[in-house]
């Protein structure tokens, strides 16, 4: 029987034989929710109730689609989201626990139940033509992959850039995605342009580690592919080694450095992981066992760079931590950026070119 009753924060993780294709295996204690649906027995005992792992797609249909950014870490810009949740499943994603906003889990439910935001390219012409606008990069996206799965049939980044591009808008899209090949031809004519930036998150090389860290990512190997590709054609591509994790991927740096050069890429960028709120529960259940031989080491390390926590949302010291094994981390990539990427740099964007009156003009006709 199932009924609302006390909240229950998770159940056994099974690792390898546990759900297939998921980065976390429970939903962690929604802070926004005082009761949470669980299974009720007749001798008194309650257990999570999981529901079933096949994806939804919930359709939403918001009023505003770009946000301002004006986190000195980032710089001032825009970030735009066409979906909430992400079926991509990479255990550390710090975008975990927006969805807990929306009184659903940080958990499973980020991976399963996916926010498809319909409406979001008419939002976007519609804010582009507010007088008010100021022209800043748009980052697409800030929160979660604007090219996971549904993607490909939903098709609403590709109407996205394809506004950006009627606008001569600015854009920085970031992904782990090869569905962004699919966009090739509009991405080149933003590149033509000056008005587009593509970041590739490489987070490893090593293939029996991506699939539990990043269980629905495309390989690393096909990501430098991606790289290659989108080099080829013109578009500027910038390498994002993101996240640093200690004790799992920081020795892959140089290796991916060299490998996203060789590429095409003209440069490269990372960040160390920091596991904020419900994203902390879910990588530790996560790692303790996958990896119970070194959990307790790689934790360690995490928390040296964040000043003991396994989270620091310190502006300014956050995305690179602080600390020995910071500072180890920080110079092992100064030395291979250097080395990898001398004498190249993205080209800067071209704001001149932005139409904001574009929309009205095609109403004439």
């Amino acid at each position: 029987m199932i009924e609302i009753g006390r909240q229950v924060s998770s159940f056994p993780f099974k690792g390898a034989e546990g759900k297939k294709g998921r980065g976390a295996q429970y939903n962690p204690t929604n802070p926004y929710l005082k009761q949470e649906y669980v299974v009720a027995h007749t001798e008194g005992l309650d257990e999570e109730w999981v529901p079933p792992q096949k994806t939804q797609f919930l359709s939403e249909y918001p009023k505003k689609i770009v946000n301002e950014v004006t986190s000195p870490d980032l710089g001032l810009s825009y970030s735009m989201n066409p979906y909430q949740g992400c079926e991509h499943g990479c255990v550390y994603c710090y975008a975990r626990n927006t969805h807990t906003y929306w009184g659903l889990g940080a958990g499973l439910d980020f991976e399963q139940k996916i926010i498809v935001k319909e409406n979001a390219p008419q939002v976007l012409k519609q804010q582009l033509e507010n007088p008010r606008w100021k022209v800043r990069p748009i980052m697409l996206a800030g929160n979660t992959d604007c090219y996971q799965p549904i993607e490909a049939k939903k098709k609403i980044t590709r109407e996205l850039l394809q506004v950006l591009l009627q606008y001569r808008h600015p854009v920085s899209v970031i992904t782990k995605n090869s569905l962004i090949l699919r966009d090739l031809d509009i991405l080149q004519e933003l590149a033509a342009l000056n008005l587009v930036h593509v970041n590739v998150s490489i987070t490893t090389l090593q293939e029996e580690l991506r699939q539990k860290l990043e269980p629905r990512t495309a390989t690393g190997i096909r990501r430098l592919a991606v790289v290659k590709t989108l080099a080829e054609a013109g578009v500027p591509v910038n390498v994002m080694v993101a996240p640093v994790i200690p004790g799992l991927n920081d020795q892959e740096i140089p290796a991916i450095l060299q490998a996203a050069a060789n590429a095409g890429a003209l440069s490269a960028a990372y960040t160390v992981v920091r596991l904020n709120g419900a994203v902390g529960e879910i990588f530790e259940d996560w790692v303790t066992q996958v990896f119970p031989d070194r959990a307790a080491k790689v934790l360690a390390q995490i928390k040296s760079c964040h000043d003991g926590n396994l989270n620091d949302s310190t502006f300014g010291r956050r995305m690179q931590g602080e600390g020995q094994w910071a500072e180890t981390i920080q110079s092992l990539f100064q030395i291979y950026r250097k080395k990898c990427f001398a004498g190249r740099a993205m080209p800067p964007y071209d704001f001149s070119k932005f139409t904001p009156s574009i929309g009205k003009q095609l109403t004439l006709f």
